[in-house]
């Protein structure tokens, strides 16, 4: 049986995504067979900004991704903030960088799942993701959305709680509120829908 690559690739600045990407490459390394590796998009914000808004710095231990790299995986966990509504600039900017690799379609085909974190219930807990999926679709990638297989943990009302039909979502509020336990275990369940998609690709 072939070893399915799983890439979690993310943009974080305050650190909220970084939590939930992490959560995500347990779960995926959780499933046989998989091994997840998470990846950060490049920052395209000076240091004099980022001390400016007191971002904390970069996870040392995990390594910026380059455009081709994608290439090597089977499947995609793709997370960023929200802005706006759409996905923040950095991750843009990387999927802009993608060019060649859209032309010749080489990604075609492959699965992808998203999650995000936004400031409020407003910010964009469904706009993020249905504005994102159309990075997916040129690229003629599969998108692999959550549903409601979460089961009673998409119904709970008695707390505060990010993510919709379309993947794990986390609210960071004014930067001082953290994913919580119900979010993360969202974000551990989800990526098991993009890699089994994935495995079933290579080993059907």
């Amino acid at each position: 049986m072939s070893t399915t690559k799983i890439y979690v690739v993310y943009y974080s600045l305050h650190g909220h995504v970084g939590t939930m990407a992490r959560r995500i490459q347990q779960g995926a390394n959780s499933v046989q067979g998989v091994e997840a590796t998470l990846w950060q998009v490049p920052e395209t914000l000076s240091d004099v900004v980022l001390n400016k808004i007191k971002a904390p710095p970069k996870e040392v231990d995990v390594q910026e991704i380059k455009p081709e790299q994608l290439l090597e995986a089977d499947g995609f966990l793709f997370g960023f903030p929200s802005r706006f509504g759409v996905m923040a600039a950095q991750f843009k900017a990387f999927f802009d960088a993608t060019g060649e690799i859209w032309q010749s379609q080489a990604l075609a085909g492959k699965p992808a799942g998203i999650f995000w974190s936004t400031g409020f219930h407003g910010g964009g807990q469904e706009l993020t993701a249905l504005t994102a999926i159309t990075q997916l679709a040129h690229h003629g990638m599969i998108f692999v959305p959550l549903g409601y297989t979460f089961g009673s943990g998409m119904m709970v009302m008695n707390e505060v709680k990010g993510g919709s039909p379309y993947g794990a979502g986390t609210f960071a509020a004014d930067g001082t509120r953290q994913p919580t336990e119900l979010e993360l275990d969202q974000a551990f369940y989800q990526v098991n829908k993009s890699t089994l998609a994935a495995n079933s690709t290579i080993n059907p």
